[in-house]
């Protein structure tokens, strides 16, 4: 009986290793399981919660490399252009060009031309919103990308032809009150568009300076001119003391 006892303990020194390691790989998937379940809903509370510029890129960087990354980064590339930095906008809509999360390609690529456009590349953008355009008219953003070119037309210089797009875009939306409301106001925008002649750094100083002193020339006009000062009157002689009397003489 003690040589089985033994028998059997040394078979059992010699698996427990194994028994160890099986052990140790079957706590690590449930561990890495875990640890995916809980970064995922990490990432999904950081996609609804963040909201300011800071906050975004603190969970873009965080979540890298997860699924929830390419929302963020969209997200973020939203709050750049809300502030007008086209350029770090413009970096991520390209890095997501052919890459973006699914259902947000068309996101991607109307911003891309939106940032553009931001950035004075009119002509660019023109092109940018007249492809999509063309390969996307079932899209949500198809008016979005028509209504991008005639702006870019216009600040290109070419009002009358924005003028003229918009006005038969208006009448191809038919019925649909939302959009005509939508072609109405950028009509309008347009209409009292007036493209500024570009002007060197010297001549916008020159100009500010001629300004200034305009300004000035006319805050003196308003200011009363200075009394002159009145001249003294001289004061009258005094009247000749009167002679004394002269003295008695015994």
């Amino acid at each position: 009986m003690n040589e089985e006892l033994e028998q059997f303990i040394q078979e059992v020194k010699s698996i427990l290793p194994w028994l160890l390691a099986a052990g140790i790989v079957v706590a690590g998937y449930h561990g890495v399981r875990k640890y995916v379940r809980d970064r995922r809903a990490a990432a999904a509370e950081s996609v609804s919660s963040a909201y300011t510029t800071e906050e975004l890129e603190d969970a873009a960087a965080k979540f890298k490399g997860s699924k929830a990354e390419g929302v963020l980064r969209l997200r973020l590339a939203k709050s750049y252009f809300d502030s007008a930095n086209y350029d770090s906008a413009l970096e991520i809509y390209e890095s997501l060009d052919g890459k973006a999360p699914d259902g947000f390609a068309d996101v991607v690529a109307v911003g891309k031309a939106q940032c553009l456009e931001g950035l004075g590349r009119f002509d660019e953008a023109q092109k940018a919103f007249d492809a999509f355009a063309e390969a996307n008219e079932k899209s949500f953003l198809a008016l979005t990308a028509k209504l991008g070119s005639a702006r870019c037309v216009a600040q290109a210089g070419n009002r009358d032809k924005a003028i003229e797009a918009l006005e038969a875009l208006k009448e191809s939306v038919g019925d649909d009150e939302l959009s005509k409301a939508r072609v109405e106001s950028t009509l309008e925008i347009v209409k009292r568009y007036e493209k500024r002649a570009e002007r060197s750094l010297f001549e916008a100083a020159d100009a500010a300076q001629k300004q200034l002193e305009a300004e000035g020339a006319k805050d003196s006009e308003k200011k009363p001119a200075a009394e002159a000062p009145k001249a003294e009157t001289p004061a009258e002689p005094a009247a000749p003391a009167a002679p004394e009397a002269p003295a008695k003489t015994e």
